[in-house]
């Protein structure tokens, strides 16, 4: 947005001239959008220098400001005159405000001097400045102070407006000072500095508020901007007062507005949610002001509070976030952070600063950085964040709770000192040489950071307290203008009051409440007496210590104050209670009670009362009388409320509007008297005068008197806030309210009888006073003197009323008469707090904007005392302990406090209760254990049954289900529990087993220590699915780049390609007549011939059109002359890439191949393939592994099963017989891990036995105990196994042994010797069985151990891949930007190319059309020529005719504007006009004057309208043909323009190509980085000096020996490819040439068939025709029924002719008779003739001397000659025809028509037959033009 203002006059009353000058009114507001431009001859502003800058803008300055000052040399005189000298100066005793006072009032002006200021308004934007090395200036209310740093006095100068000042600021000489003030059209005020007189006045520059000025850097021009509602930015002329330019700066609020220190003429402007770049610049209008608002763009919208202009035109500003933002060209250009993403400041930057070429920041977290100036200025984003990573080289952390706005330099040259603002209360001396010998940062001064919440007087010396929400607490001695102490909290103050001197101990007692709810009661002493009594040294001149710290209230103490004897202290708070203390050594709570608002004002009743009451007034308008509580109204219960207390309640009710329409009546009251009497007295007259009134005079007075409706009554909704309460009188008292009941001070009183029900009760002020001008300025607070002679009243707009009082009261009819003094500011800073000293000499104020002032009552003598009495400590102070203080913000209020230990008492009781309940209840269980002691040791018989001891079953059933009941209680307390266990259980379970899918099992050898161990493996995780589904759906390359090359150089020929055919209109007179489907003339047979021709016809058709497609398929398939193979192109680029040596990718100009290069995916793809190949060799192992743990299991059960039938077969051999039974292996834990995670209920009663038994795990020893608890339970399950195989298999067999006989003992033997057969076959198969499986695990254990070597190397690659593809991701970002712009260019190469091919295609098409086109125009004019003929006398006529141009209704109108309508309707008069020019052109050539619109007699009217249906038809023509120029044209130049485009675009693409080459370099030099772990044999290092090894191997090169091999192998193989590459080359030489020869002979002979073929046509057809078209022509129908009509016409005239011959043989006779006849007659007429020539020849030799022979003789030559000529003409105009006939013929498709024959003149002397023979002849060429005919006859 550009804005531009026209240069001013000066101030406001000069804008009559200016208006005058400029012809109208100037519009401030207005914004116009302009762009000027440098004169011929001028630099530009990028060419000056900027001294030269600097003089131009002042030039330019002075000129506007002459222009408007007149033109005329006399107005300059006058004006020159008039203009401000430079030794001017104001009387500063006539400017500044004074205090303001009512007519009628006897308040001396001079009640109130200044004496002090305390306090510092810390949060006004750039409000400190320093004016020299030792002073600072500073803003405070009304009053501008200058504070000397070495001596801390304090010089003022006061607001000329009264209203407040707005800001300041220093001349770059420091020789003057702005001050721009508020108010009504407040002013800014130049003072000169030091003398402090003022030197300039400006005046208009705003309506309200200045909010920032500033100087230019030369001083000569001053900026400034207002506040709400105008935003005006003003540059001023300020020497000579005059406004320049002016112009509403934005529509929020502006904090900054600065010139630019390296470009004059250039400003910028900040505020709420914006920044503004600002020119001037000067036009030929004059000077301008064009400003640009900044646009944030994806930044998010910020205030800025601190900007900075760079030397080059750039601007760097803050933001809320604390990050800078630079500026360019009005927009982000990038946003600077700091690394990691981390914010410039933690909080908002507030001021930038340019110092000798370092950026330093100043931020509300209280650091000042320095940056780089160099790479702020020149930064730019890397990516799309838009974010520039950069670091502090120096930076200041000043402390904690410090918060900077500002800061200003020392004026000592090459100074590094800076006085710095600091919004938490104070200013700062910093030292920002960042060097070795830098100064700490000083704390120079300390204030009050915010409003002044509380504030109060000491009763009996010049002491004053005050507290803030800055947590501090502050004692001042405001008679020698100083700060005595300083104490802090952990809260900020809310409230304030002195106590009352009644006793010496209590003279320096402060009683503070905080914003958590805590009273402290801070004790104020001299440290010094104190120092004289304990003997220990103390600093300060006063000091704070805590006596007692209470918390009555839950929430912000408002008010606190002491009962009129000093013995009751009240506190109010925002909590609506409102709690006594008796007041004595140490505070006693009594108690408190709840009022029905939030309490805003205490007082208690003055001495002049009887009752001891205390007044309470809440914000909501409530007002509550309590009666004073006695020692005995002490609460002893469980609550300090205080319920028997009287109490009188007053809750105000508006009368406002009352009030005014009271006065209204009034008001009409009186208007209405006035009238009466004058009409009374009108009437008296009227009665003297002896008049009498009419009826209807008397009714109009009566109407005249009807009344207007009377305002209706308001009551606010919500009420008006309360701010100030006092008594009058026991009873009653006066309110002051804000909101809409201000204006007026209210006296009420409480009623006698009150309501029973709060909410219902409405109370009315009983009388009122209205106060002067506080409609919307209502009084806040009140102060009396000590006499109560004077009220001072402490005002919202921050200034100080007073009021003279008659006997210690208001005056009861109003408060008109008063004096007003502006203190604070008017704006934001009413006033809190107002206080008289004890003495009533001194006013003190506090406001909200943080300042304290002093002030002195009168012109009073110089005080005694120069220094405030401090109060002595208390004796035995030293000894007491530090009084404990109340820090925590949450903790108990002493009635929350008191509840507690009520309920914890109640609770103790009733735990003890409990107890002795317990212990009677553990007594009689004792006794009834005994009593069933008793009963189990006596007889059985005598015993008792349990059941016998029940006195009722119910008991137990009550017991039982009890117990039940607290079951499923139990178990319902513990189902949170139970399921937290479970969902812990699967938890863990899902994290470490079922994402285990193979633990580690270790298998071991039976009779070996062979052992072979599975994989622990882990489930493939999901990330590692999606990665794997990633990569099978991740896209192949692009193959934009493949097309590019493939396609580089090929470009399709513009002959080849196929123009779509688009139908033209054919002329009329060209397209073929329609056969009618009416009766045909033609027989069946030569229908159907026709027929078949036409079918003949159509294939052809067909046939040609195939051949053509081919031919064009064919054509467009033929390469271009620059085209390669695509085969040959890629075998070129492989031999490029890989021909040379062996490419090494740590070499520096190593181009990383397209199929080589490496991105993100691809190495992740290569992670996925490499862990998916671990996975599964891993996989198979552990299969492997498995599979024999199985068949070592089923081994085991089939030795158990062999040691079964072994020890079956030992039972019937002896024992000496029995072999040792084998050992049956067993399957060891580590064999099945899987079963520690199988349990049972069992298990773990078992666990929790043995965990008793060991005992409850301690913190220290927990961990261990548990892990022996499982050992033992495993070990015990072990040994159960073992039990139960011991059970299981040490059975044996104990025979007795019987009396056998022998059969029975040698059957026994046989048997025995089969046993001993089969033991020794089992024995040898169980250890076969056992061998085998040690020897299949030891295999297995081999190539385990190979797997485990492949698996280590696997993991080595892996560590590889995944540092390569960390690497690679921190290269994504710049690779993905690099390789998006290379995509991007590509892709634009490929659109531009394509665009150019289809308007290639268009342009080609349309020459195609414009060659059919001019073709159509040429048969128009043949076909015109051809209608003609021969001879035609009109020729000429009918050719201007058919050229003739003329102005033509145009078919189909487009909708345009009337400019474009005219436009046209210019062309075709132009057109018109030159056609007419033709015809006047061909009218002089001697054409006639013939009407070309109408046909001529004697001319065909049929050959009239042919001629003009043609001309229409030629201009249709034409008309298609310029349209078709210009498309073409158009075309034409949009391919141009693509060309360019596309050579641009191919720059760019190589540099994107040229940028992605140097980023894979760089990216694979990092890769070259990474340690690669490459285990080798020494077989596989051939790297040897002297056939050694060296000990360091840094320069060997390790390589794939499958690559070495590849390379030693492709020496071979290129020798190979050598000889064979020079065979193909021979061969394909030879065939070139063969096919170069075979080439010439078919062109050749190509040759010779077209000479051949064109004599063919010539001796059949007589001229060269179109083969296709005559293949192509079918039958006419028309023309074949012609045929056959002149056929049967052909037969009837060969009858008629027969008979004409007979006659005709006839005739002859009669004729030869005749002839015979004439003969002999012309005989003798030629003998006649002979003789009579014989006598004309006598008779002309006699008459050759007379002249009229002669004169007979030249008439014969002429018309001889004439005759010759005519002959002549004929001829050529034959021969032309012949010509015309001739073109027709060789041109495809032409219309050829009869030769026509010019006609010869009569001969008189021609014979007869002679005339009959050309008759018959030209009657036959011309039977359709009788007229020719007749003229031939």
């Amino acid at each position: 947005m550009s804005e531009e203002v026209a240069s001013q006059d000066g101030p406001l009353e000069k804008q009559d001239a200016l208006e005058e000058a400029g012809g109208g009114p100037v519009d401030l507001s207005s914004e116009n959008h302009t762009v000027s431009t440098p004169e011929p001859g001028k630099q530009t502003e990028a060419e000056q220098s900027p001294a030269s800058e600097i003089k131009d803008v002042e030039h330019a300055v002075s000129e506007s400001i002459e222009a408007n000052e007149g033109s005329s040399g006399e107005e300059k005189k006058e004006k020159q005159k008039s203009r401000i000298p430079e030794d001017l100066y104001y009387d500063y005793e006539e400017l500044y405000s004074r205090p303001f006072t009512t007519e009628g009032s006897s308040i001396p002006q001079n009640l109130l001097q200044l004496s002090h200021s305390f306090g510092y308004d810390c949060r006004r934007r750039a409000n400190l400045q320093l004016l020299d090395e030792h002073t600072l200036a500073f803003v405070a209310g009304n009053v501008l102070v200058l504070l000397d740093i070495r001596t801390k006095e304090q010089h003022y100068i006061r607001s000329c407006s009264g209203g407040g000042i707005g800001t300041i600021m220093p001349h770059p000489s420091r020789r003057y000072v702005a001050v721009a003030e508020k108010g009504e059209q407040p002013n800014i005020i130049i003072y000169e500095y030091p003398s402090l007189r003022p030197y300039r006045i400006l005046r208009g520059g705003t309506g309200r508020a200045y909010t920032f000025v500033d100087f230019n850097r030369q001083g000569t021009l001053l900026a400034s901007v207002g506040s709400a509602h105008d935003y005006m930015l003003t540059l001023w002329d300020w020497r000579q007062e005059q406004v320049m330019l002016r112009c509403k700066a934005f529509s929020q609020d502006i904090y900054r507005v600065t010139f630019s220190p390296d470009n004059p003429g250039q400003l910028t402007t900040s505020g709420s949610g914006h920044i503004k770049f600002w020119k001037m610049a000067n036009t030929f209008t004059g000077l301008k002001l064009q400003g640009i608002l900044g646009r944030f763009g994806k930044t998010a919208l910020t205030d800025i509070e601190g900007y900075v202009e760079l030397p080059d035109g750039k601007v760097v500003s803050g933001s809320e976030w604390g990050n800078m933002l630079l500026w360019d060209g009005g927009l982000i250009k990038v946003e600077i952070c700091r690394k990691d993403g981390r914010t410039c400041h933690s909080g908002a930057i507030q001021q930038f600063a340019l110092d000798e070429g370092e950026l330093m920041t100043i931020g509300t977290d209280g650091a000042v950085r320095c940056w780089d100036f160099e790479n702020i200025d020149t930064a730019d984003s890397v990516d799309d964040s838009g974010l520039f990573e950069i670091e502090p080289m120096n930076e200041l952390i000043i402390g904690r709770n410090v918060s900077l706005t500002s800061m200003v330099k020392s004026a000592i040259p090459d100074s590094t000192i800076w006085y710095a603002q600091d919004s938490n209360g104070g200013i700062w001396k910093l030292d920002l040489s960042f060097s070795n010998i830098t100064q700490d940062p000083e704390h120079l001064f300390s204030f009050h950071a915010g409003a002044i919440e509380g504030m109060d007087v000491c009763g009996c010396s010049h002491l004053m307290a005050t507290t803030a929400l800055d947590r501090s607490v502050r004692i001042f001695d405001f008679l020698s203008r100083k700060e005595l102490t300083t104490c802090r909290y952990k809260q900020g103050g809310t409230s304030l009051t002195w106590a009352p001197c009644m006793e010496r101990s209590n003279e320096g007692l402060v009683v503070v409440g905080f914003d958590d709810g805590v009273v402290r009661l801070l004790e104020l002493f001299n440290p010094h007496s104190l120092r004289a009594v304990a003997g220990r040294g103390r600093s300060g001149e006063a000091e704070l210590r805590l006596k007692q710290a209470f918390k009555p209230h839950n929430a912000p103490v408002t008010a606190i104050s002491y009962e009129r004897n000093g013995t009751i202290m009240a506190t109010g708070s925002v909590d609506c209670t409102v709690f006594f203390f008796v007041v004595g050594e140490q505070y006693e709570p009594i108690g408190f009670v709840t009022v029905p608002g939030p309490v805003q004002v205490l007082q208690w009743a003055p001495q002049s009362h009887e009752r001891n009451t205390l007044l309470v007034a809440c914000q909501t308008g409530h007002v509550v009388e309590i009666e004073a509580p006695g020692p005995d109204a002490q609460n002893d219960g469980s609550t300090y409320q205080l319920q028997n207390l009287p109490i009188r309640l007053f809750y105000f009710s508006s009368i406002k509007s009352r009030i005014k329409r009271d006065a209204e009546i009034g008001r009409r009251q009186a208007v209405k008297e006035k009238k009466k009497q004058e009409r009374e007295e009108r009437l008296r007259k009227m009665k003297e005068q002896g008049q009498e009134p009419t009826e209807e005079e008397l009714h109009e007075e009566e109407d005249r008197e009807e009344e207007e409706e009377l305002p209706p009554l308001y009551i606010p909704n919500p009420p008006s806030p309360l701010h100030c309460a006092f008594y009058s009188h026991p009873g009653a008292f006066w309110l002051s309210m804000g909101g809409y009941d201000s204006g007026y001070l209210y006296h009420c009183k409480f009623a006698e009888q009150q309501s029973m029900d709060i909410l219902e009760q409405r109370d009315e002020p009983f009388s009122f006073i209205p106060v002067q001008d506080t409609e919307h300025n209502p009084i806040l607070t009140v102060c009396f003197s000590a006499e109560r002679q004077l009220l001072l009243c402490g005002m919202q707009d921050g200034s100080i009323r007073a009021f003279l009082l008659e006997a210690g009261e208001l005056p009861p009819g109003s408060m008109q008469a008063y004096w007003a003094l502006s203190v604070h500011d008017n704006q934001h800073a009413s006033i809190r707090q107002l206080r008289f000293s004890h003495d009533s000499n001194c006013v003190l104020s506090g406001g909200a904007d943080g300042n304290i002032f002093s002030f002195k009552l009168l012109e009073q003598e110089e005080l005694q005392k120069h220094q405030a009495k401090i109060p002595s400590p208390r004796i035995g102070l030293e000894a007491e302990p530090a009084a404990p203080d109340i820090e925590d913000p949450a903790a108990y209020s002493i009635e929350t406090a008191k509840q507690k230990l009520e309920l914890e008492r109640m609770q103790k009781e009733a735990e003890l209760r409990k107890q002795e309940k317990r212990k009677k209840l553990s007594e009689l269980q004792s006794q009834f254990q005994k009593l069933l002691q008793q009963n189990q040791s006596l007889p059985e018989h005598v015993r008792l049954q349990r059941v016998e001891l029940e006195l009722d079953h119910r008991f137990r059933e009550d017991a039982e289900r009890v117990a039940a009941e607290k079951v499923r209680e139990v178990r319902r307390e513990l189902a949170w529990e139970e399921e937290r266990h479970r969902l812990s259980l699967q938890k863990l379970q899902e994290r470490f087993w079922n994402l285990l899918m193979c633990d580690i099992v270790t298998l071991t050898a039976i009779e070996s220590d062979y052992k072979v161990s599975t994989y622990r493996l882990q489930v493939m995780s999901s990330k590692f699915q999606q990665m794997k589904e990633h990569d099978q759906t991740v896209q192949q390359p692009s193959t934009v780049e493949q097309e590019r090359w493939h396609n580089k150089g090929e470009q399709k020929d513009p002959g080849n390609i196929t123009a779509v055919q688009e139908g033209l209109a054919e002329p009329v007179v060209l397209q073929p007549r329609v056969p009618q489907a009416g009766g045909s003339k033609l027989a069946g047979r030569q229908a159907e011939k026709l027929r078949k021709a036409a079918e003949k016809a159509k294939r052809v058709r067909a046939k040609i059109e195939k051949r053509k497609k081919e031919w064009a398929e064919l054509y467009a398939a033929k390469p271009s002359e620059d085209c390669e193979d695509p085969e040959d192109v890629r075998a070129i680029q492989f031999a490029t890439e890989n021909m040379g040596d062996f490419k090494l990718k740590t070499a520096k100009d190593f181009t990383v191949p397209e199929h080589l290069r490496m991105n993100v995916e691809k190495k992740k793809a290569q992670l996925v393939i490499l862990e998916e190949q671990i996975y599964q060799r891993k996989s198979e192992m552990n299969e492997r592994v498995l599979a024999l743990r199985d068949s070592k299991v089923a081994l085991i059960s089939l030795l158990r099963s062999l040691l079964s039938q072994l020890r079956t077969l030992q039972e019937l051999l002896p024992v000496e017989k029995r072999r040792p039974l084998p050992s049956v292996p067993t399957l060891l834990p580590e064999e099945t891990p899987e079963r520690k995670l199988r349990y049972s209920r069992a298990t773990l009663h078992r666990y929790a036995t043995l965990r008793d038994k060991v005992g409850c795990p301690t913190q220290e020893k927990g961990q261990e105990q548990t892990q022996d608890v499982l050992e033992l339970l495993q070990r015990e399950n072990e040994e159960d196994i073992h039990t139960e195989e011991e059970l299981t298999h040490s059975q044996e067999n104990t025979h007795t042994q019987e009396q056998l006989t022998e059969l029975e003992l040698e059957m026994k033997h046989v048997e025995e010797i089969r046993s001993l057969y089969m033991q020794d076959t089992l024995i040898k198969q169980m250890e076969e069985a056992v061998w085998c499986f040690d020897a299949e695990l030891r295999l297995l254990r081999g190539e385990k151990l190979r797997l485990d070597v492949q698996m280590k190397l696997a993991d080595l690659r892996h560590v590889t891949l995944f540092q390569e593809l960390l690497l690679l991701k921190e290269f994504e970002k710049r690779e993905n930007t690099l390789q998006e712009r290379l995509n991007t260019r590509m892709q634009e190469e490929t659109e531009l190319r394509l665009k150019l091919e289809e308007c290639k295609q268009q342009l080609e098409l349309k020459k195609r059309d414009i060659a059919k086109l001019q073709e159509r125009e040429k048969a128009l004019t043949a076909t015109f020529l051809a209608s003609l003929g021969e001879n035609n006398k009109f020729t000429d006529f009918l050719t201007r005719v058919f050229k003739k141009k003329i102005k033509r209704v145009k078919k189909k109108e487009k909708t345009s504007t009337e400019e474009q309508q005219e436009d046209s309707d210019d062309d075709s008069d132009e057109e018109s006009g030159w056609g007419d020019d033709e015809d006047d052109e061909e009218s002089e050539s001697g054409a006639g004057v013939l009407d070309d619109s109408v046909c001529p007699p004697n001319c065909d009217p049929e050959l009239f309208e042919n001629t003009v249906k043609l001309r229409e038809h030629r201009l249709d023509v034409e008309e298609l043909l310029l349209e078709e120029k210009k498309s073409a044209d158009s075309l034409k130049k949009e391919c141009d323009s693509l060309l360019k485009k596309e050579k641009i675009v191919q720059s760019s693409l190589k540099a994107a190509e040229g940028d992605l080459e140097l980023f894979n370099r760089e990216k694979q030099q990092k890769l070259n980085e990474l340690d690669v772990v490459v285990p080798l044999r020494l077989h596989q290092i051939e790297y040897t000096n002297d056939d050694v090894v060296p000990s360091k191997l840094g320069m060997a090169l390790v390589l794939n020996t499958a690559a070495v091999g590849h390379l030693q192998e492709r020496i071979k193989e290129l020798q190979q490819e050598k000889n064979q590459q020079r065979e193909l080359y021979r061969h394909a030489r030879q065939q070139h040439v063969q096919l170069s020869h075979e080439r010439r002979e078919m062109e050749a002979k190509i040759l010779e068939l077209e000479a051949r073929c064109e004599r063919m046509m010539m001796m059949k057809f007589g001229k060269l025709v179109d083969l296709e078209a005559l293949q192509t022509l079918s039958g006419s129908r028309t023309l074949e029924e012609m045929r056959q009509e002149s056929r049967v016409r052909e037969a009837e005239y060969t009858q008629e002719l027969k008979l004409w011959q007979d006659k005709v043989a006839d005739a002859r006779l009669a004729v030869t008779e005749v002839t015979r006849e004439h003969t002999e007659r012309l005989h003798r007429l030629n003998s006649l003739l002979t003789k009579q020539k014989q006598l004309e020849d006598k008779l002309n030799t006699r008459q050759r001397k007379m002249g009229a022979q002669f004169q007979g003789r030249r008439q014969v030559e002429e018309e001889e000659r004439r005759r010759m000529q005519k002959l002549i003409q004929s001829q050529a105009d034959e021969i032309e025809s012949l010509r015309q006939e001739i073109g027709a013929l060789s041109r495809k498709g032409g219309h050829i028509l009869p030769p026509s024959q010019p006609s010869l003149p009569a001969i008189p002397t021609m014979p007869l037959a002679h005339m009959q023979h050309t008759h018959t002849r030209f009657s036959m060429g011309w039977r359709h033009s009788p007229s020719s005919s007749h003229e031939v006859e």
